[in-house]
């Protein structure tokens, strides 16, 4: 019966404000980066194309509550697949969402840098000047590579010491980040907001279907992120309780504020201005509001700076919990999941995937737009990730109705007759409604996005491929799932998380299950 290796546990160290800021650092920070690429796509049209993304986002948000709250354990959406489809399809789910990861540390150490940047000109320093030709590539900017570079140095160094300190940055600067939006986006209605701009410009700058498409699929990257919350619940203390909190409390917030802000910023300018901008948007918008205009743009470009920095630093957790938890499963070799022993962190992986991460930026700053080639690659793996996390929430209703479910989607259809021996199953009709919406998007990024269509498919073969070879020399089966004892395991992680609560109703409902069972026999 193969079990998890006992390499070493992580600390539970994140508490409820902890956990929340993980989960906005990384998701809350995206309209920074996204309100840019996404108006140089769906023109006019770019708060429709966030209003599709954010149904989408509403619906992922809901499922990763109801599983995170109900399998506290590192490895998020891929630990959900590994028990709901299996070792290949978790491992699929994992490498896609590891894609997703090792973006987000590139592009957002890419993005922070150019919201700092926004301060060079006041020194006599234009970031352009540092662009140059290297053989075949032209327009490479080094100072911006080098800032990025050093951006993801510093995060790898705060992330090998420790999640206790890696939170406590997240929960700071999280802090003065939201403050910050909510001062820009009231001043910004009160004192500047046209609505007769937003809406001149959706009649009659609305954008053809395919860039519509290409709009709202990149406009997912706003509301990539909450697989955070998931991946650290491990480390959360009372998981249970504390996730469906900060869960649903994080979707409506940055639901919210990406609303907002791609309202607020179609009506102080044109869809062109905000396109031309995708570095540092967000300060352009604030520059245009009067009173605070002269200090609102560089607070915000600040802001922007270290809510997109930490947004990085979430992805420098997830990637490094995420291949923890495929190390201890066997999906990945066991070298991957060895623990710090004084830090209690999964160094190995930090280093690796942030290595990732760097080899990503460089090859970024080689193509004319570094920004626009690493989101072009973001949505894919967060797509195609959610798709199997929706599947994986339909089949476990099934496989697995005896877990306790602090959190459950609403919408339910009663399936099962307990008359004749059965458990009944609440079916989830919003999980089936996600997984056409989130479907719809990644089919959008296969249409449109020409990087990620290849790049996608490409890193995740070459993960499969990675995964065979580990397997056949570790002497296991390559396409079929190891036998494991998940009812143990998950008595383990509940006592593990101390809900005690949990675990007894968990006891009870397995025990009724074994009446059952033997009054068959």
């Amino acid at each position: 019966m193969a079990q998890p290796e006992e390499a070493g546990v992580l600390r539970r160290d994140v508490t409820v404000w902890g956990s929340f800021m993980w989960g906005y650092a990384d998701v809350g920070a995206d309209i920074y980066t996204a309100l840019g690429l996404v108006a140089g796509a769906a023109m006019g049209a770019t708060p429709v194309a966030f209003a599709v993304a954010g149904i989408v986002y509403l619906l992922v948000g809901l499922a990763y509550t109801e599983l995170a709250s109900s399998y506290p354990v590192a490895g998020g959406g891929q630990y959900f697949t590994l028990r709901g489809l299996g070792d290949v399809w978790g491992f699929v789910c994992g490498a896609a969402l590891l894609l997703d990861y090792t973006i987000d540390i590139s592009l957002f150490a890419v993005s922070s840098s150019g919201y700092f940047n926004f301060f060079l000109p006041a020194l006599g320093v234009h970031i352009q000047s540092f662009a140059v030709t290297i053989g075949p590539f032209v327009g490479v900017n080094l100072l911006w590579l080098a800032e990025t570079l050093a951006i993801i140095g510093f995060l790898v160094a705060i992330n090998y010491v420790g999640i206790r300190i890696s939170s406590r940055i997240n929960e700071v600067l999280g802090v003065v980040a939201i403050i910050g939006q909510v001062v820009i986006v009231v001043f910004g209605f009160v004192f500047a907001w046209d609505p007769h701009l937003v809406l001149l410009q959706i009649q009659f700058q609305f954008p053809t279907m395919h860039k519509f498409m290409y709009g709202s699929s990149l406009a997912i990257i706003s509301f990539v992120g909450l697989e955070s919350i998931s991946q650290v619940s491990q480390e959360t203390r009372r998981p249970a309780t504390i996730v469906p909190r900060t869960s649903i409390s994080l979707v409506l917030n940055v639901l919210i504020f990406a609303l907002a802000f791609s309202v607020l910023g179609m009506g102080l300018l044109p869809w062109q201005v905000l396109g031309a901008h995708p570095g540092d948007p967000i300060a352009i918008v604030a520059q245009k509001i009067p009173i605070i205009g002269a200090i609102a743009a560089p607070m915000t470009a600040l802001i922007g700076g270290v809510i997109v920095l930490i947004s990085s630093n979430s992805g420098v957790m997830s990637a490094s919990r995420l291949t923890y938890s495929m190390s201890t499963f066997h999906l990945l070799p066991e070298w991957f999941s060895a623990v710090h022993p004084r830090y209690h962190t999964p160094y190995r992986t930090i280093i690796v995937f942030s290595g990732v991460a760097v080899v990503q930026a460089i090859l970024a700053f080689l193509t004319s737009q570094a920004m626009g080639t690493l989101a072009n690659m973001y949505a894919f793996g967060a797509t195609f990730g959610y798709l199997l996390v929706f599947v994986s929430l339909i089949v476990l209703r099934f496989k697995d109705p005896y877990t306790p479910r602090p959190y459950r989607m609403p919408f339910n259809i009663m399936l099962g007759r307990p008359e004749d021996g059965g458990q009944r199953v609440a079916f989830p009709v919003l999980a089936v409604i996600g997984f056409l919406g989130v479907g719809t998007i990644l089919f959008e990024v296969i249409l449109t996005h020409a990087i990620g269509r290849i790049a996608g498919p490409a890193w995740v073969l070459v993960m499969l491929l990675i995964y065979y070879i580990y397997r056949r020399r570790a002497g296991l089966p390559p396409w079929r799932a190891l036998p494991r004892n998940w009812e143990q395991a998950q008595r383990e992680t509940l006592r593990d998380a101390e809900e005690f609560e949990l675990l007894a109703e968990y006891e009870a409902a397995l025990a009724d299950k074994a009446a059952r069972e033997g009054q068959q026999a």
